[in-house]
């Protein structure tokens, strides 16, 4: 993560002090190869899988390069996920059973990492892989659970309808987008499986907001259906987990509170309520440094506030204080306990599951737990 790039790199210190050769890979260490190799011996660019062998290979003959570049490899061919080396405190087991995103997010750094293509992994070694684990909940890590193809739907319904078939007995959730709601045969299969919650990038409330961020998708559809699309995922008993944005180009102090007013009244069972963060290989951060907008660049002592909850830039349509005044009071508001209790009330009658709201009522007190420890701030350079 770009937040941690400063913790991580001193670590790969203490060891190569030691002499210890230090091999860092990752999204932010492929996008800023040359940053990491101020402070490890080795870069893997991309999915390491691709690599790997060879990393592995020169380590042992003493003759570690300096970059690695990893072609996508084929999902089949993935090594078996080690979850035994997990702490066993973890409540959940990450399960991941596709890569890749066609979406063009202005914001996001996974098509840049992980590719346009979305690629499926069989359904068996999925199936297999969730049978090996011990833990009852599941996250499935995937961009999208369902993707955005007739093949990826049917690889979704063949990998719910085999955790049905083989009795696994897991609950879980992941990330879909807002398309989901138009496949309600398949949301009443991945309920049955153990589905209770889905993450859908909402972003925000209007138009302008959307176009911002390029979301193309949730464009298409049109804000008008968001509360059709909550209404048909919490007909399956599924609680909606909605991620929200604030500090976009086209936000003012105004359009913030009336976003977080939309947030209150919509259906939305979870909130995930972030400051909008350039990260780095995305267009959205290319054209802020371009522009001088990036406020804290003194890097990479400054990645430490790139966390979605501090101000890092100068927001177009306000002050980067009023910005984070802004999401405070938003804070302070979403996750009030009164506020809660009614977002409790509200999953259970529109889900008719007191499993799901429970679900929902414990994302929402760990959401708030993250946002009063992560009081926005604003991030300036010395």
């Amino acid at each position: 993560f770009t937040s941690t790039a400063p913790r991580a790199y001193e670590i790969a210190g203490f060891y190569r002090r030691n002499n210890v050769p230090v091999v860092m890979g990752g999204i932010h260490a492929s996008v800023l190869p040359e940053e990491a190799l101020q402070y490890v011996d080795s870069v893997v660019i991309g999915e390491a899988e691709g690599s790997w062998p060879h990393v592995v290979n020169d380590f042992l003959n003493g003759k570690l390069q300096r970059i690695y570049t990893s072609p996508l490899p084929d999902l089949s061919q993935l090594p078996v996920p080690r979850h035994d080396l997990f702490h066993p405190s973890y409540y959940f087991a990450s399960i991941q059973t596709s890569r890749g995103c066609p979406m063009d997010c202005d914001f996001c750094s996974v098509p840049g990492f992980n590719g346009h293509r979305y690629r499926l992994r069989p359904v068996q070694d999925i199936l297999d892989e969730i049978a090996s684990v011990p833990n009852r909940l599941l996250y499935f890590v995937d961009d999208n659970i369902v993707g955005y193809s007739k093949e990826a739907e049917q690889h979704a319904m063949e990998l719910f309808e085999g955790m049905i078939r083989l009795g696994l007995k897991k609950e879980w959730f992941a990330q879909a987008s807002l398309n989901i709601a138009k496949k309600p045969e398949l949301l009443k299969i991945a309920a049955r499986s153990g589905c209770k919650m889905l993450l859908l990038g909402i972003e925000g409330e209007t138009e302008s907001s959307l176009k911002d961020t390029n979301k193309k998708l949730n464009l298409k559809l049109g804000i008008h259906e968001y509360h059709h699309a909550f209404r048909t995922i919490h007909q399956a008993g599924i609680a909606v987990l909605g991620a929200f944005i604030y500090g976009m180009d086209s936000d003012t102090s105004e359009s913030l509170e009336k976003r977080t007013k939309y947030i209150l009244r919509s259906s939305v069972d979870v909130v995930q309520a972030s400051v909008m963060t350039p990260l780095p290989g995305t267009r959205l951060f290319d054209r802020m440094q371009k522009s001088g907008r990036i406020t804290c660049p003194d890097f990479p002592e400054h990645w430490k506030y790139f966390h979605f909850s501090d101000v890092v830039f100068r927001p177009a349509g306000m002050s980067e204080q009023q910005l984070a005044e802004g999401v405070k009071h938003a804070y302070s508001v979403l996750f009030s306990y009164p506020n809660l209790m009614m977002k409790f009330l509200r999953t259970l009658y529109n889900t008719r599951s007191l499993r799901t709201a429970i679900w929902a009522w414990n994302s929402n007190l760990n959401y708030r737990k993250v946002a009063l420890e992560m009081s926005p701030q604003v991030c300036r350079k010395a």
